[in-house]
């Protein structure tokens, strides 16, 4: 069991340092977020690292060396704090703890390094157990401090919508919710971890902390980095849509002169020419929650009239013709070199679809090709 979590240990650890060096060094665009992400797992992997190393016996004999326990893990919640205010856009708005984070982190190693020099020098023969007291109190006061600062996250992303409403036009931020839940276990592993410890002096409580830290690692290192990319290009693409394109790439109705059973005229055809024209100026078709009820009310019109508008002139349901104009939006952005870095998930999340797979089977259906297949051909 124990070379099962040393392996699980060590993989997350190269993981962790395999998706630094993708991310800071390959990408063309890295920015603070993206930073402040990469820390956090630089971080998880350097406090995990460590461990291994010790767990392992890949240690000096050095006596500096065997006590001087680097305290990673203090700066793991300081930089997701300062990673989640970037995402968020609200580091202007909210207490900035980076600093004194910082601050605190090296005043730590200052005291270690001293505990560690009189223990060496003054204490005879050279007891630790002064070390490992400082060791319990900074562990205590860091479990503090990360509960602290967790908190704060929780409250930024559950409680206080009114900063953070911005974002929340484009990413619902249900994986961070999920994110902060999974690290609201991992911090009560901890604290049962170090109480355990402290009444005891057993560590092998620390396994479900280390076991539950690598699977955190995995996480936060995906999902952050993909949702931010998404985000991103999904701001960007939004200052970019040109609903005069769609406008004109929209086909005109006409009435049938085959199809005149009394409601084909003159005045239904102006209706749904507007009904189409607020859509598109308003930009309703970007909604992945418009519903035929909304759309009834905001144009005045009973449901089943403007049903019936929609199914006679563009010969779509609403469902589809809703669609039709997302799939055009998205065939500008697809066929445009100046978006081409763009992902096609961000698109066509930003196109008003709710999930990649409605976006694929909707193009698909519209135009008989993938996305994908679309921006090669174009």
């Amino acid at each position: 069991m124990g070379s099962v979590i040393n392996f699980f240990l060590i993989a997350g650890v190269v993981q962790g340092l395999a998706f630094n060096l993708v991310t800071m060094f390959v990408k063309k665009k890295c920015d603070k977020v993206i930073v402040f992400l990469n820390l956090t797992v630089l971080f998880i992997s350097l406090n995990n690292l460590q461990r291994w190393l010790i767990d392992n016996d890949f240690i000096s004999d050095l006596f500096l060396i065997q006590q001087l326990l680097v305290p990673w893990y203090f700066l793991i919640l300081p930089m997701f704090y300062a990673f989640t205010t970037h995402f968020l856009r609200v580091q202007e708005k909210v207490n900035d703890f980076l600093r004194i984070s910082i601050a605190i982190f090296f005043f730590e190693i200052v005291i270690r390094l001293c505990v560690i020099s009189y223990v060496y020098y003054e204490v005879p023969e050279r007891d630790t157990s002064l070390i490992q007291n400082y060791t319990t109190f900074e562990d205590i006061f860091n479990l503090i401090y990360a509960i602290f600062l967790f908190v704060n996250s929780c409250l930024l992303i559950f409680k206080r919508n009114q900063l953070i409403s911005f974002i929340l036009s484009y990413d619902d931020l249900n994986w961070i919710k999920w994110f902060i839940r999974f690290g609201t276990v991992v911090i009560v592993f901890w604290a049962g971890a170090l109480a355990i410890k402290t009444l005891t002096g057993n560590e092998d409580a620390y396994v479900f902390l280390r076991v539950g830290s690598s699977i955190l690692l995995y996480w936060i290192g995906y999902q952050g980095f993909y949702k931010y990319n998404v985000l991103r290009d999904r701001i960007v693409l939004r200052s970019s849509i040109d609903t005069h394109f769609l406008k004109l790439t929209t086909p005109n109705t006409h009435i049938s002169n085959q199809e005149e059973d009394g409601f084909y005229n003159e005045k239904h055809k102006q209706d749904f020419e507007l009904v189409r024209n607020y859509i598109i100026e308003n930009k309703l078709y970007l909604d992945p929650l418009l519903n035929m009820e909304i759309l009834a009310i905001n144009v005045g019109m009973s449901k089943s009239y403007l049903s019936k508008l929609i199914n006679s002139y563009s010969d779509y349901n609403f469902s589809d013709f809703i669609n039709s104009l997302r799939v055009e939006q998205a065939k500008q952005f697809l066929s445009n070199n100046e978006f081409s870095e763009y992902t096609i998930v961000a698109i066509g999340l930003e196109c008003g679809f709710n999930s990649k797979s409605t976006f694929y089977t909707a193009f698909k259906k519209f135009t008989s090709i993938t996305p994908s297949e679309f921006r090669r051909e174009n």
